[in-house]
């Protein structure tokens, strides 16, 4: 039986959100594996047991228990922000000689960074908000930012997966503050121009048979955007499927799965759209997209009617598939 080492935590704000993602896919993790958590924290890794923290290898790539060397088979990452969703992980496994069934380091550090990702897919035609890309506070003046991007505005930290130092700017007096916010969360920002109309979220992954795009979940949020507080604490509505047209689904599943292939992911992604006149605009891919029990994509796959522990079952075939060739 092959061990899944499923790291998890990570060095980001959403720790707790990842060991409860993680929690949810062991709960309803595959038959024919045996999964461990990894949890991963800048002081050490490590494999939790009982009450016990059993020092975790990166360089053997494995864990000792009763006396024995268990080393993992298979990574599965599912951390929100560093060093899992951004691809180091990832990176490593590679280098290891490890295999695993999120997208790839490129793959995954690009998605994760919403600039570049952005100016990426926009080069294909994909439509995208307006931005500016921010390596310090004062790259550019207020004045220039108000006259590019107008107000309102987000202010977003560019290389940072987490749903923390993300602000709306209605006034021009607000947005020094939404950059310090910002720029604690990551080392680059980047300010986009508002897009006005309603939000959506696609889930897709690859199965055995091909692509499968979700239902489409709109986001009807209590708050300005869907913030942290909208997102984990209850301050939206997340409507599955979404109150939209055939049609328009249909374009928001084409679109998902024109940038699913550009960046070449892997495993499952949530892909975040804005409609706008009917035409989706992306506002980020996400390749570590939240698994807990309230979270999305689950909401989405009980409306498609696939269990967790099936789901993630095509996955797994997916990758040893691949991994025959």
């Amino acid at each position: 039986m092959k061990l899944v080492g499923l790291f998890c935590g990570g060095y980001s704000s959403e720790f707790e959100i990842s060991l409860k993602s993680a929690q949810t896919i062991m709960d309803n993790f595959p038959n024919g594996y045996e999964v461990v958590p990894i949890h991963v924290v800048e002081t050490g890794w490590f494999v939790p047991q009982g009450s016990e923290k059993l020092p975790f290898s990166i360089e053997t790539m494995s864990y000792s228990t009763n006396g024995a060397a268990r080393k993992i088979d298979i990574g599965l990452i599912y951390i929100h922000g560093n060093p899992g969703e951004n691809g180091k992980i990832q990176a490593l496994l590679d280098m290891k000689g490890v295999p695993y069934v999120n997208s790839n380091a490129l793959a995954s550090e690009l998605s994760f960074d919403k600039w570049y990702c952005n100016q990426f897919l926009s080069r294909f035609g994909i439509p995208v908000a307006k931005s500016l890309f921010l390596k310090s506070r004062n790259e550019f003046s207020e004045d220039h930012i108000l006259k590019e991007l107008g107000l309102p505005c987000f202010v977003k930290p560019s290389d940072s997966g987490s749903s923390f130092g993300i602000s709306k700017v209605s006034k021009a007096e607000d947005l020094q503050n939404a950059l310090d916010k910002a720029f604690e969360e990551g080392d680059t920002v980047v300010i986009e121009s508002f897009l006005k109309g309603t939000e959506v979220t696609c889930g897709i992954y690859r199965s055995p048979n091909g692509l499968v795009t979700l239902p489409l979940t709109e986001i009807v949020t209590e708050n300005d955007f869907f913030d942290y507080e909208a997102k984990y604490l209850g301050q939206s509505q997340e409507i599955t499927p979404a109150r939209i047209p055939d049609s328009i689904r249909n374009k928001v599943w084409e679109v998902s799965k024109e940038v699913y292939s550009l960046l070449q992911l892997k495993s499952i992604a949530r892909i975040d759209f804005m409609l706008v006149d009917d035409i989706p605009h992306v506002i980020e891919v996400n390749t570590t997209p939240g698994f807990s029990g309230a979270s999305l994509v689950p909401q989405m796959l009980g409306v498609h009617g696939k269990s967790i522990r099936d789901f993630w079952t095509e996955i797994f075939e997916v990758e040893l598939a691949s991994n025959k060739r």
